[in-house]
Formats: structure tokens, C-alpha cells, sequence
């Protein structure tokens, strides 16, 4: 009778999933982000029963042997991540459409702007629901008054946000400044439901804490060299803490890169010539570096969502300083997980890693409370969670 019973329960939990499996396609702009910063989403979209497509242009091969790995269906579509080329734009427009049509989705999930704009506009040719994820605004609003083309960009940005996304219902944005853009924009209906999630979330075993080091203090960047990142600002801080005496090291993580906005290469040697910072280049795991790290630094001028750089540093226990650039500062607990600096003051900036390098007892101190801070709001497991109970693909949890 029990065994009956147990057969029976099992039978009707199995029906009820089949009856709510629904199939989804998430689209990105770069395919190691993917694995860098959705990969729990993922799992967790394909734990809840549904049938998972993800589509991504520069799936190069380590991406694809993980989503393989993960059983994860991938296509690659082709997209120009920056700039407007209304030729190469419609190419990614026909083929996600084509995609849609073929595979006939009930929800697209697009994150980032071109997968936003383009998936979305394609969800309607194809009548198909589409939910965005804001992840940050970015280089169209990062100027409250842009001129020249700066501004006819974001007047472009700002038409095709309003054609895409028109019957949208429900978004997912990261911040106050970027909902009341978004709003101020009109990039969705005035009807559309807002929900703020706290980044794309960390997971806080992955990133371990550890004992940062002090002696000597061990300032770290990760990310992009590009000027508007703050990289510039950064060495300017050291070289005013060098002429003073002041003893620390300075590693700048990350790649060269394409854009207009990167730190020239002649800039880069003349750096390693001067010995002002290590320079050793891109990496897909940031932890060694972390745990090598006393306190994480990223003082860019950009508005960012909820930047993960942080959230990872966080997690792994280390005090961050960071600017008051739309999410960043906010991301933090000024003079309690770090320093929050104006945007673009070297001065300030070079202040605010003095208070490390005078007062050592600092790092740890803050190092623990980034960490707890993160494990209390930024649970990437706690992110997804409201992402997919909001749009229906997970039940909630009541009691």
C-alpha cells in the first residue's frame, strides 16, 4: 500500500513537471559570460525541467567543452558586440528570428543591450515572451548630457529599447540609478514590473574566503585595461604613494583590448618599463590571484551594474575601494567593507590606499565584513531563485 502510494506520488510529481516544463532560449553577447556569470542560472533553469537553448556569438572552444559538459544545447549566432551597423544588426536580428521560429520557445531571456534589443524584437516577430535582464545601461547613458554622437547613439539606443521591448511585461534591472533610467527613458512600458536583483550574484563557495596578506599590502584590479575602468587613475594613485615612500605592490589583471577606450600599448610598456605594476595579462580564474590579493581596487568611471569583480572580491574576503559611479559605490559598505572614492580623483584615490598600507589591521577587519555583507545579499543562489520564481519558471517557496 505504502509502495502504492510512494508510486503515485512519484507518478503525479512527474506529471506536474512535464505539464510545467517550458522551453527557454538565453541569449548573450559574449559566450564565456555564460559560464563566467550565469552558469548557476542555467543549471538551475535545467533543475526546474525545462528544455535550455542558449545562443551567444564567440563561443570559442573552452565555452563550448563547458556547456557540453553542463548538457547545455548552444548555438552560436553572429554579433557585432559593439558600436551600430544597421547591416550586421539585421544579420543577428535574422538569424535569433530564424532560431525562435524553429524552435518555438515559450520565454526569451536576453542579457546585456544587443541581445536585449535584438532578442526581443525577434520574440515579437516570432510571438514569443520575452523577459530582459538589464545588467547596466552602459556607454549610451553614461553621460547625463551627452552631445554630437555620443548623443545621437543613445537617441538610437533609446528608439530601439522602445521598439523591442514594447509589450514587455516584467524586467530585471541591478540598481536605482539604472531603474530610474530606465523609467526616464521609457526603454519598457509604464505597465511593465521592474525587479531589482542585487547583480548577477556570487556563489560564496566557489569564491572561498581566506587570510588576505599585509606585509607587503597587495592592491589588485581585475578587468579590462581601458581608461574609463579607472587603470589610468590607478597607477597615477601608486605613483603618488611611490613618491612618497610608501611600500605595496599594484598587479593590474585583465586583458588588452579593441576597444577606442583601451590603455594604448605603448602606455602598458612604458608601465612595466617603470615597474609601477605587474601586468600579467587575462585569466578565466581570478581566485589565485584574489587570495594572493590584500585589497581589491576597481576605480572606473563607467556606470555599472552590480560589477562581479566586486562581488568576487567580497566573497573571498577582501575590503574593496571602488568610486561612486552608479553601482559601485553602492555596492559596498563605505568605511565598513572598503572606501568609496569620487570618480576620476587620483588624489582620493591614493588617500584611500594610504588608510591600508598605515593601518594594515584594516584589511582583515574589512575583509570580513565585505564578506559577510555579500553572503547576506549577493547568494547567487538566492539571485536566481527571484529571477525564476518572478517569470514563472520556478515555484516559489512559502513558509
Amino acid at each position: 500500500m505504502n509502495a502504492s502510494f510512494a508510486a503515485g506520488e512519484a507518478f503525479a510529481s512527474a506529471t506536474a513537471a512535464l505539464r510545467h516544463r517550458k522551453k527557454v532560449v538565453v541569449i548573450a553577447s559574449l559566450g564565456w559570460s555564460l559560464i563566467n556569470f550565469r552558469l548557476e542560472l542555467l543549471r538551475r533553469i535545467m533543475a526546474n525541467g525545462h528544455d535550455l537553448l542558449v545562443l551567444s556569438p564567440e563561443i570559442d572552444e573552452a565555452t563550448a567543452a563547458a556547456l557540453r559538459a553542463e548538457n547545455i544545447r548552444f548555438r552560436q549566432i553572429p554579433m557585432s558586440r559593439t558600436g551600430v551597423n544597421p547591416v550586421s544588426d539585421v544579420v543577428t536580428l535574422q538569424a535569433i528570428l530564424r532560431i525562435l521560429l524553429r524552435e518555438k520557445p515559450d520565454l526569451v531571456l536576453p542579457y546585456t543591450m544587443k541581445p536585449i534589443v535584438y532578442g526581443a524584437l525577434a520574440g515579437r516577430l516570432a510571438g514569443v515572451r520575452t523577459t530582459p535582464l538589464f545588467t547596466g545601461l552602459g556607454y549610451a547613458f553614461n553621460d547625463p548630457a551627452p552631445m554630437g554622437r555620443r548623443r545621437l547613439i543613445r537617441d538610437i539606443v533609446v528608439r530601439l529599447h522602445r521598439l523591442a521591448l514594447r509589450r514587455v511585461t516584467i524586467a530585471f534591472c541591478y540598481n536605482d540609478a539604472e531603474e530610474r533610467d530606465i523609467r526616464a527613458f521609457g526603454l519598457v512600458p509604464p505597465h511593465a514590473r521592474l525587479v531589482r536583483v542585487p547583480g548577477s550574484g556570487v556563489d560564496t563557495r566557489h569564491f572561498a574566503a581566506s587570510e588576505p596578506p599585509a606585509d607587503p599590502v597587495r592592491f589588485l584590479f581585475v578587468g579590462r585595461l581601458l581608461k574609463s575602468k579607472g587603470a589610468e587613475i590607478l597607477v597615477e594613485a601608486a605613483r603618488l604613494l611611490r613618491a612618497e615612500g610608501a611600500r605595496f605592490d599594484l598587479c593590474l589583471l585583465g586583458p588588452t583590448d579593441s576597444n577606442p577606450d583601451a590603455v594604448p600599448a605603448e602606455t602598458l610598456a612604458a608601465w612595466r618599463a617603470e615597474g609601477i605594476a605587474d601586468l600579467p595579462g587575462a585569466t578565466r580564474d581570478v581566485r589565485p590571484w584574489l587570495r594572493e590579493a590584500s585589497v581589491f581596487v576597481l576605480p572606473t568611471m563607467l556606470r555599472e551594474g552590480v560589477p562581479r569583480s566586486i562581488l568576487e572580491a567580497m566573497s573571498s574576503g577582501r575590503a574593496v575601494i571602488t568610486t561612486d559611479a552608479p553601482g559601485c559605490g553602492s555596492t559596498i559598505s563605505d568605511g565598513v567593507s572598503g572606501f568609496v572614492v569620487p570618480v576620476n580623483d587620483a588624489a582620493a584615490l591614493a588617500a584611500a590606499m594610504r588608510r591600508f598600507i598605515e593601518a594594515p589591521g584594516l584589511i582583515a577587519r574589512m575583509g570580513r565584513a565585505a564578506r559577510a555583507q555579500v553572503a547576506a545579499n549577493n547568494d547567487v543562489h538566492d539571485i536566481n531563485r527571484l529571477i525564476l520564481t518572478s517569470i514563472g519558471l520556478e515555484e516559489p517557496v512559502h513558509g
